[in-house]
């Protein structure tokens, strides 16, 4: 049996664990515990170590979703989370603040994982906050040298993270029947 592992990431509330929970194939495993911080102001609970789901391409291929902690005192599960991944899924919040120094925040933190595996953006919130849009996401990734697709998303939609996993997979190998 062939395994894979991509990686979801981003800032607290985002929709990482409702993302890996509208596309895997089995009940996901998650690791939430109530919000004690400032994380209480946009949700109750949160993650604190992973979440995780999986999918089957076919009966030979198994992918393992594994979503990190967006509190940065949890940075540390993202080094080992990141270990043998294939590919980086960074979610991001229209609705907070400064978005994109999200983005730059994340761009850094995965540096590392960075260098040797693909990378595919989602926007989530985008019709809760519809700036800045799409175009600006893409233009400052190109300007910082990354040349990767970028989605609006609602996380609670199977087709919208399929999307960004097949946008994920193609990229690594642009043959994969998804």
């Amino acid at each position: 049996m062939k395994e894979n592992k991509i990686i979801f990431t981003g800032p607290v509330g985002v929709g990482k664990t409702t993302a890996i929970s509208a596309l895997s194939d089995e009940p996901p495993v998650q690791t939430d515990a109530s919000a004690s911080d400032m994380t209480l102001v946009r949700k109750g609970y949160t993650t604190v170590a992973m979440d995780y789901g999986v999918i089957h391409l076919d009966e030979e291929t198994k992918v393992h979703l594994y979503g990190t902690p967006g509190q940065e005192r949890f940075n540390f599960m993202w080094e080992i989370l990141s270990q043998g991944s294939m590919g980086l899924v960074l979610l991001l919040d229209n609705t907070r603040t400064n978005p994109l120094k999200d983005l730059q925040f994340f761009l850094e933190a995965f540096r590392e994982l960075l260098k040797k595996a693909p990378l595919v953006v989602g926007v989530t919130k985008m019709d809760i906050r519809s700036l800045p849009g799409i175009d600006v996401y893409q233009k400052y990734l190109a300007q910082n040298n990354f040349n990767v697709p970028v989605f609006e998303i609602d996380a609670r939609r199977e087709d919208d993270v399929k999307q960004l996993v097949s946008a994920m997979l193609f990229s690594i190998d642009p043959g994969l029947e998804v």
